[in-house]
């Protein structure tokens, strides 16, 4: 399940610079995510680091992006291909 920003978001920009797949990027009103690049970190991180690094807790879960962790560890893989990913 991908993550998305609520309207709770500041845009402070906080979450863009710590996400490890360029999922995160400047809307028109609020920060937004992608669906196909979210991984809800599965294999770069231990937690998802827009949810750590959010000061008022606009990244939430997207019921509407459902994944196994499986899928979002391919989905990993895709984007970054010849690299390892770390597993906990």
């Amino acid at each position: 399940m991908a993550y998305k920003i609520t309207d709770e978001c500041i845009s402070c920009g906080a979450c863009e610079a710590e996400c490890p797949n360029n999922a995160i990027s400047e809307g028109e009103t609020m920060y937004v995510i992608d669906p196909a690049r979210c991984t809800e970190c599965v294999g770069s991180c231990q937690s998802p680091q827009c949810v750590d690094i959010c000061p008022v807790e606009a990244p939430v879960l997207d019921p509407d992006n459902q994944e196994s962790r499986e899928a979002l560890l391919e989905k990993w893989k895709s984007l970054h291909p010849g690299e390892e990913p770390k597993l906990d």
